[in-house]
Parts: structure tokens; sequence; C-alpha cells
């Protein structure tokens, strides 16, 4: 069983017992969260895919640590002209670990509508068309220059 959950932005495939690096999170370490906007979960060959997000579906998690990733150079320069520019960053992180999967939202599946779009009213599709058939707004010609005379 696997869940498609986003977390801070991002979205993740997680797993029971899984560690998982996410952007900082405001909890302590130690603390239990949990994520309500899962998009997908996966159990065993039923899928449920949400739209946008499955109701009633969670993920629960463990925080493990709050820590800095590892250092990323940024170096900038342009030839011939003497310019030259290094930064570094670490990007803070929390490790989680996903305690578990709850798929309540189950009972409620996409469903797909094969329903053809509703049929426009005579009177809407008159005023398209009148509009698409209006000319555009002639552009006065330009005046052109008088020869001079000797």
């Amino acid at each position: 069983m696997y869940a498609i959950v986003e977390i801070a932005g991002q979205q993740f495939k997680v797993t029971k017992d899984q560690k998982v690096y996410v952007h900082r999170l405001q909890a302590e370490a130690g603390s239990k969260i949990s994520f309500d906007k899962v998009l997908l979960i996966d159990d065993n060959g039923a899928v449920t895919i949400g739209a946008p997000a499955i109701e009633g579906a969670e993920i629960s998690a463990k925080i493990l640590e709050h820590l800095k990733g590892d250092k990323v150079i940024v170096f900038k320069k342009k030839r011939r002209k003497g310019y030259k520019v290094k930064n570094g960053h670490r990007q803070y992180l929390t490790q989680i670990q996903i305690e578990g999967i709850s798929a309540t939202g189950n009972e409620k599946k996409e469903v797909v509508s094969t329903k053809k779009a509703a049929p426009k009213k005579v009177e809407e599709i008159e005023v398209v068309e009148k509009a698409a058939k209006k000319p555009a707004a002639k552009k006065p010609a330009a005046k052109k220059a008088k020869e001079e005379t000797k």
C-alpha cells in the first residue's frame, strides 16, 4: 500500500515505515503529525484518486529530527567581464517517518464523467458568432510625404 501526499508544497510517494526528508515543519521533534491532503492511494491494485484530494484520507507521521541539507554551491560568472560570485546554500529539512496510511476515503472513488458538455443556448451561439464576424477596425492610411519642388 502506498499513497501520494502533499507535504509542505511538495508531493511525495510514501509507504508505511518509510523515512522522508521534507521542508522544515513547525512542529517539535518527537511529535506526531498528520497530513490530510492525500492525492492518491493504491491498496494492492485498488487505486483511489482524489479530485484534488481524497475526502477523509489521512497520513500519520512522526517527526524524527530537524536538520540542514547538504551544501549547494551557487557560482555565477560572466566571461571576459571579471564578474564572479560564489554563494552557498543549505536547506532546512525535517526528517519524518510515516506511521500509517488511513484510507477511510475509499468509499468515494473518482467517477470519470462520460457526459457530453451541455449544448449552448441559441442566443449564446448567435452572440458569439456575431462577435467573431465583426471586422477589425481599420487603421487610417498613413499620409504620404509630399515631394518637395524646386
